[in-house]
């Protein structure tokens, strides 16, 4: 038997091609088969058509149709995030360029544990890493503030300039308030986490699992982190300056909410206090003119959680943790020497391990750069702008629906509504039959005790008549 090819080296591109081309035809052939935004029949259903199509997961001889054959099913058994009526979570339909870098970053298998496994990769992370960073710590920037006439995209910085922001790349969310909460560990003792009810779970999930105290729960009354609260918190609480770590949301994982980030500062400051801010969602914001004003603030934070498998359209993951001091990362440096010898290091070569907790690191810039260099901030800002109109827009025919009842206008791109006069029951009911029948993905969210249908909109080339489609599906199966 002949060795199987690869998908890098002189043959690589030629071995790839025809596999391509059998992947779309299987992605095409499974959308089909699927019909509509989720496959139908409920977990057993999907379960059952995965069984029949894997068989022996770990055969004796092979076959070379398995990606035709295991690609279809995966299509035909997906949650479109490119279908309008899949709007239940913060999954996004992910861009065409970014897709197709991410299968050149697969092929060229580059591993950012050591230079000698990714000599680009490397620098191109430290420039858009850099870039992102000066984009969050730049401040909120106003229609006056002059911007370049040329292009627009990373450079190389200058010699001699004192040291600047920097970013890490992560998995996520998640990765990033660990990485932001160990930081905080590393550079003050007696850490403690100082937090809204409406802050994201990993965020105490974090605490617990770097052996921090338990996390002081502020009230979030509307939604948001209430800032007297906090104040009242931070006068009453123990501890030296820079102990307390402050985590404030720029857009919720429920409604897309954003605490006041100004006057969260404000405190922050007051009482020497460390502020992180979980713009795991939000901070997409930044790339939008009409928006960005909404995170205004965002640039007094000692670090801060960005997301772009949210709203930056990447395929997941796409994960960054932008830190104000550039020395604190200093803290992760680990020494391996057949990663980063001490005379290799003095010889020029750079040392990666401090730029992460993870050894091997697939390089996940590449996608971001590629979008970065092919949208600019004027195209991902474009399309920042179209979702949220489409929020607006659905807030409004829920509105002008004797049927519905609206949470309260969006922030982002996130619609809470439900069946005016519905029980809660009856709300988790209806989302349930759609999910079964793959009619439409909604989400769920309690708020004020009761339940509520959460649209999150990430498609920008959602129509107004989709929106109506899906408030029509849920109207038919709202029991009366």
């Amino acid at each position: 038997m002949s060795s199987p090819p690869l998908a890098s080296g002189p043959e690589g591109p030629h071995a790839l091609r025809p596999l391509l081309e059998t992947v779309l035809d299987a992605l095409t052939e499974g959308r089909q088969a699927r019909g509509g935004p989720l496959p139908a029949g409920g977990p057993q259903a999907v379960a059952a058509r995965v069984r029949a199509t894997v068989g022996d997961a770990l055969p004796q001889k092979g076959d070379p149709d398995a990606v035709h054959h295991l690609v279809r099913m995966l299509a035909e058994g997906a949650a479109d995030p490119a279908d309008p009526l899949c709007a239940a979570h913060l999954h996004c339909p992910p861009l065409a360029v970014a897709t197709a870098a991410d299968l050149a970053a697969s092929a060229l298998n580059p591993s950012l544990d050591s230079w000698d496994q990714a000599p680009a990769a490397s620098e191109l992370e430290a420039l858009v890493t850099d870039a992102l960073a000066a984009e969050i710590y730049a401040g909120t920037r106003t229609s006056d503030r002059a911007r370049p006439t040329a292009d627009t995209s990373i450079s190389a910085p200058e010699a001699n300039e004192p040291p600047k922001s920097t970013a890490l790349v992560t998995t996520g969310g998640t990765e990033s308030n660990q990485l932001a909460l160990l930081l905080a560990r590393e550079a003050h003792s007696g850490t403690r986490l100082v937090c809204g009810a409406n802050a994201h779970h990993s965020l105490t999930r974090a605490a617990w699992l770097l052996g921090l105290p338990e996390p002081v729960v502020v009230p979030a009354p509307a939604g948001t982190l209430d800032p007297a609260a906090l104040d009242e918190a931070l006068t009453e609480l123990p501890g030296p300056r820079g102990s307390l770590v402050v985590a404030a949301t720029a857009g919720t994982t429920d409604a897309g909410l954003i605490d006041p980030l100004t006057d969260i500062a404000d405190l922050c400051a007051a009482h020497g206090a460390r502020l992180h801010i979980d713009a795991a969602y939000g901070g997409g914001l930044l790339f939008s003119e009409r928006h960005r004003h909404r995170l205004h603030g965002i640039e007094r934070a000692h670090t801060v959680t960005l997301d772009l498998h949210k709203l930056g359209w990447q395929p997941a993951a796409a994960g960054l943790l932008a830190v104000r001091d550039p020395h604190e990362p200093h803290a992760l440096h680990h020494h391996a020497d057949y990663l980063n010898a001490d005379d290799d290091t003095e010889a020029g070569l750079p040392d990666l391990l401090g730029r992460s907790l993870r050894t091997t690191r697939r390089p996940d810039i590449l996608k971001i750069a590629v979008t970065l260099k092919t949208l600019g901030r004027d195209g991902l800002g474009a399309l920042v702008d179209q979702v949220c109109a489409h929020a607006q827009e659905l807030a409004r025919l829920i509105q002008a629906h004797p049927g519905f009842e609206l949470y309260d206008p969006p922030t982002i791109s996130t619609v809470l509504f439900r069946p005016a006069e519905a029980s809660n029951d009856t709300v988790a009911a209806v989302r349930r039959t759609l999910l079964t029948e793959g009619r439409a993905i909604l989400g769920r969210a309690v708020l004020d005790g009761q339940l509520w249908l959460k649209a999150t909109l990430l498609n920008p080339h959602t129509r107004p008549g989709d929106l109506a489609a899906l408030l029509k599906l849920v109207e038919g199966h709202t029991p009366r």
